[in-house]
């Protein structure tokens, strides 16, 4: 009877069956072979309505969407370009810093595409930027931002590990201070390239004028205060993560609709509605995840596959090189939110096995899921730039590949210099 409800669980998955719904079969199926009342399913997903930090999901997740429906992504590349305008490539410094700060603040890769790259691709090109550099540093640059506050995969991550309660403990704030080094050696690398790539002065610069600059600040005047009020109140202790969460909620309602007044109530409606499609979705498959994970630690699964691994890996650094290659295959295949909820619980055990700390864990994980959005063949960033821009696959293939290529360098220093990460923490 078990081999025939594996055999029907995997049909579901390959009939395209509901992440959740293949999760909470496998459970079940999972705590039944092992004849536990199947109750715990149910008493895990409350447990995740338990946890105070989930308050920020909904809140981080509904100011994303409010801010992409709005024209934030105008003006900050507008506030970019009169800042760093005048540097040697400094369209193409403003495309990387925007699309950081874009998707860190509304948590999705796909929408900066859609709305920064209609900006930045035409301005690229009139710039004097080649069609390929252009469509592949819109399409890579699409996932930066997904280790800077107030990432909501940043913030997950930070769940799932919490509740499983292993190696050094850590807070959530810890992971925002972690992320902020690595996302800056992406940025400089990635600059330096360009850089280098447009060395000898083809590409005009714009001058730098401070009236520029005010009328910049001047348009941006609502938006430009939120990341100092959200990381300055988290970072001094006046705000705890679901307080801020709040406050960027509220902030960004009255900015948006009441500041800038490019928001009317109906549409504040129809965005509030869809943010929470988006966080039920999460939420759900979270909480079937946790039921599921509970049962692998149940049937010792994480204990068995670190034994698996010490038995052939003996070196840290050998199972870190792994560990990267899985996790660029995942990030080309699954969702962010899947591969979190799914493979942290497999994944930190044995990483705290090898002495990993899990904030390292968590940095090394968004960081190749940022690479994987746009890894060939199936990176979801490719899909999205081909349908956006109306290009083939395979001339985005030939576009990203050098920007991938300096991502996965800055990917392996990470990994290999836990200082990069852990540089706040005290650590052995």
């Amino acid at each position: 009877m078990i081999w025939a409800g594996v055999i029907a669980i995997l049909i579901m998955a390959a009939l395209g069956a509901p992440l959740f719904a293949v999760l909470l079969a496998a459970s079940m199926l999972g705590f039944y072979s092992a004849e536990i009342d199947l109750a715990i399913v149910a008493i895990e997903l409350y447990r995740i309505v338990d946890t105070p930090l989930l308050v920020a999901l909904p809140l981080f997740t509904f100011s994303g969407y409010l801010l992409s429906e709005a024209n934030t992504s105008t003006r900050l590349v507008n506030l970019m370009q009169s800042l760093f305008g005048f540097l040697p490539s400094g369209l193409a410094i403003v495309a990387f810093v925007a699309c950081a700060v874009f998707t860190a603040l509304t948590g999705a890769s796909g929408v900066t595409i859609v709305a920064l790259g209609a900006l930045l691709l035409p301005a690229l090109r009139q710039a004097g930027f080649a069609e390929k550099f252009s469509m592949g540093l819109v399409t890579t640059s699409g996932s930066l931002g997904l280790l800077l506050v107030p990432s909501v995969p940043l913030i997950l991550y930070g769940v799932i590990a919490q509740q499983l309660d292993l190696g050094e403990p850590f807070a959530i704030v810890d992971l925002f201070v972690a992320g902020v080094a690595p996302m800056l050696l992406m940025l400089v690398m990635l600059s330096c390239w360009t850089l280098w790539r447009h060395r000898g002065g083809a590409i005009p610069r714009v001058p730098f004028q401070w009236r520029n600059v005010g009328a910049a600040l001047w348009d941006a005047r609502w938006e430009v205060p939120l990341p100092l009020v959200v990381l300055g109140g988290i970072f001094s202790g006046i705000f705890a993560i679901s307080e801020a969460a709040a406050v960027t909620a509220l902030y960004v309602v009255l900015a948006e609709v009441f500041g800038y007044r490019e928001i009317n109530m109906r549409q504040l409606a129809k965005v509030a509605k869809e943010s929470m499609v988006m966080v039920g979705g999460i939420l759900l498959i979270l909480g079937v995840a946790l039921g599921f994970t509970n049962f692998l630690v149940d049937a010792e699964v994480p204990q068995q596959l670190m034994a698996l691994m010490q038995e052939h890996i003996q070196s840290p650094l050998s199972f870190l090189l792994l560990l990267n290659v899985l996790l660029l295959i995942l990030g080309a295949m699954l969702d962010i939110f899947a591969a979190l909820v799914i493979m942290v619980p497999l994944l930190l055990p044995v990483a705290v096995g090898y002495g990993i700390h899990p904030v390292h864990l968590g940095i090394i994980f968004l960081a190749n899921m940022q690479v994987g959005y746009f890894t060939p063949p199936v990176g979801m960033n490719l899909f999205i730039a081909s349908y956006r821009f109306k290009k083939p696959l395979t001339e985005l293939y030939a576009a990203t590949v050098p920007f991938m290529l300096i991502l996965l360098a800055a990917v392996l220093i990470i990994t290999y210099v836990p200082a990069f990460s852990l540089w706040h923490m005290d650590t052995p």
